[in-house]
């Protein structure tokens, strides 16, 4: 009878979002919030079309696609706001440069718009540039809805029943999160009219690119059945190149 009480217990908490489900959100809209502040903060000045784009296109993804992931798969929203545990020593070093980069991104964007350091950038390659920041913002989103596994750190987690996902993104690639990811970074600066931004951009990419490598390692090593994924699925992050 426990057991079944327990087993319900765990049914409800995936079945919705709890306590920590709903600090991860807003923990989301905080950082969102930081990151459009420093951006327009940092141009000093409202009237910037390009961010005002970028800002509306981020803030549109994560209420409509974002809130559908979370809709759909509640469990991961409530396990990404749980503190992390047994956290890799190189995951951490990873944390401790990538999160800065999140900051610098719209910062340094924002000081170079004020200042005029990149020129004046082709409108035609921001309005690019935007076509692939919408799916970029938008693929994180759908590896959440297929992944329940998708924590912050990267760790076997055989108390939830680890295993392998092959299904929605993961049929393309192994790391989509990731891929969407460095689309992100490498676009922003384009989509925002900064060639200064592609510094912290690319940092941001290289810290992605070898956390993809070390995790998938792990992954290979610890999680029954991923080395045969890694068959079917063969690309980590982009089809055909890697």
């Amino acid at each position: 009878m426990k057991m079944n009480q327990t087993n319900q217990l765990i049914t409800n908490d995936a079945a919705s979002l709890n306590r920590a489900g709903r600090k991860r959100i807003v923990v989301v809209l905080t950082t969102y919030a930081i990151i459009f502040g420093v951006m327009f903060l940092s141009a000093g000045t409202l009237n910037w079309l390009l961010a005002w784009v970028y800002t509306v296109i981020t803030v549109l993804s994560f209420l409509t696609v974002g809130m559908w992931a979370a809709r759909k798969n509640p469990e991961i929203i409530n396990e990404r706001g749980r503190k992390p545990e047994n956290t890799k020593s190189w995951d951490k070093v990873f944390g401790a440069i990538y999160a800065p980069m999140l900051f610098l991104i719209p910062a340094i964007a924002g000081l170079d718009f004020r200042y005029g350091w990149s020129g004046n950038i082709s409108q035609n390659i921001s309005i690019f540039s935007y076509i692939g920041i919408i799916p970029a913002l938008i693929l994180p989103y759908l590896a959440m809805a297929e992944n329940k596994f998708l924590t912050t750190t990267v760790r076997l987690q055989e108390e939830r029943g680890h295993y392998v996902v092959s299904t929605g993104p993961y049929r393309f690639v192994r790391h989509p999160m990731y891929t969407g990811a460095i689309l992100a970074h490498l676009l922003t600066p384009l989509a925002l009219g900064s060639w200064w931004a592609f510094v912290p951009g690319g940092i941001a990419t290289l810290a992605l690119i070898i956390r993809t490598a070390l995790e998938d390692k792990t992954l290979q090593q610890e999680l029954p059945g991923y080395q045969e994924y890694t068959q079917k699925t063969r690309y980590r992050l982009f089809p055909g190149i890697w």
